[in-house]
């Protein structure tokens, strides 16, 4: 087992569930659990896309209740965990030195959007580190 690899990764930044219905999950999860929305916004392509986070009161961690897209992202009905980095670049390389099957390079959307990659644990679970820093 290989340990060199130190990475900025700092905390579960989210769990990212792919949902067919923004509008009707965000019904479930703030009017029936209580949790409370902390990103509603549109980007991607003529912001033709959605991100839509949410979480309990005072939690880090959100829940991303995510349009699956055509390309990058599990089949719906699959969780993907998202990891929150200081430096995704670094992190991004020191996977790819370990042997890591990651991204070919970080995802830069600009706008809002934080750079990210996705990286696969040898059993083919598919994960995100996203860059974020607290305010």
């Amino acid at each position: 087992m290989t340990t060199d690899a130190k990475l900025s990764v700092t905390h579960v930044g989210n769990v990212i569930i792919p949902v067919d219905d923004q509008d009707a999950m965000l019904d479930f999860y703030v009017g029936k659990l209580g949790l409370e929305v902390r990103t509603d916004m549109s980007f991607g392509e003529d912001d033709a896309m959605r991100w839509v986070e949410v979480a309990p009161p005072g939690g880090r961690t959100t829940i991303a209740l995510a349009p699956p897209p055509e390309s990058g992202m599990p089949e719906h009905g699959k969780l993907t965990i998202g990891l929150a980095t200081d430096d995704v670049d670094a992190d991004h390389a020191a996977l790819k030195e370990q042997g890591v099957e990651v991204d070919d390079e970080v995802m830069r959307m600009g706008g809002p959007v934080p750079p990210m990659f996705w990286f696969t644990d040898p059993e083919g679970n598919r994960f995100l580190i996203v860059e974020r820093h607290d305010d």
